[in-house]
């Protein structure tokens, strides 16, 4: 499998003129995002959990081998807290079964105020069909605390270890956890803020090339969705993964507006 690269969602109306059309109705977006890119992090379900109807009308507007990855609801996550997970689980999953085949990871973010429980975690990831791969994405900087008894919930669970960039740095430890890996870049440190400078992708190209083989399975999204910055950065970095040799899917190689300086 390639380095699939995408954005965290794809419905933002700053991108019109940057990868849409001007006259492109919105209605048609993920038509023209699918254009460009093979795979998106689907935010929607962690603020409103779409029905089935809603996954399955996904499934049929986008081809075979599209990808979409799906942040958990923040009623697991955040009002939950993880507790009590096996409804919140149960029902994520039968909804997002409506995508069938397209289904990526599923994207557990915790709430920056939850301290570290592996017994906790452990409970929601074991509520996960094996079949499922799931990453999780902690904020709390008790989780680094608890390093071996992380990584062994995860490792058990062939869970990934969410690398979260935030300032053009690394905001978690560089953990493999899993046989594949889950990146998430969510604002650079260049400007016009939130882009990502060269340099800073480069190096998290090479991160990543020295973590996992071409043969392995990486999902890079970017969450700097303001001024179009997810859109263009996805593109620079996928060039950089590509330079080192890794196949990469699709990104946009014309977009509709210059880059800014």
């Amino acid at each position: 499998m390639p380095m699939l690269v995408g954005t965290s969602g794809w419905q933002y109306a700053d991108w019109r003129g940057v990868l849409y059309p001007a006259g492109l109705p919105q209605r048609l977006w993920l038509e023209e995002y699918v254009r460009h890119f093979a795979t998106v992090e689907n935010n929607n379900a962690f603020y409103r959990l779409p029905s089935t109807e809603v996954f399955t009308a996904w499934r049929e507007r986008t081809p075979d081998g599209f990808v979409m990855a799906v942040k958990a609801s923040r009623y697991l996550t955040h009002i939950k807290r993880l507790r009590d997970p096996e409804e919140p689980v149960q029902r994520l999953m039968s909804r997002a079964e409506g995508l069938g085949a397209r289904l990526g990871p599923v994207l557990v973010q915790l709430p920056p105020t939850l301290r570290e429980d592996t017994a906790l975690l452990e409970d929601c990831l074991r509520r996960f069909p094996r079949t499922v791969r799931v990453a999780v994405e902690p904020r709390h900087p008790s989780w680094w605390e608890a390093e071996r008894e992380l990584r062994a919930v995860l490792e058990r669970y062939g869970a990934a270890l969410c690398w979260a960039d935030r300032g053009s740095r690394p905001v978690t430890p560089l953990w493999r956890t899993a046989p594949w890996g889950y990146v998430r870049f969510h604002a650079g440190a260049a400007r016009p803020w939130p882009r990502y400078g060269r340099r800073a992708l480069e190096s998290w190209a090479g991160r990543i090339a020295a973590a996992w083989a071409d043969q392995d399975d990486v999902y890079a999204y970017f969450n700097n969705d303001p001024g179009g910055a997810a859109v263009r950065d996805a593109a620079v970095f996928a060039r950089a993964a590509g330079a080192l040799g890794r196949t990469v899917t699709r990104t946009p190689t014309r977009l509709n507006a210059p880059p800014p300086e």
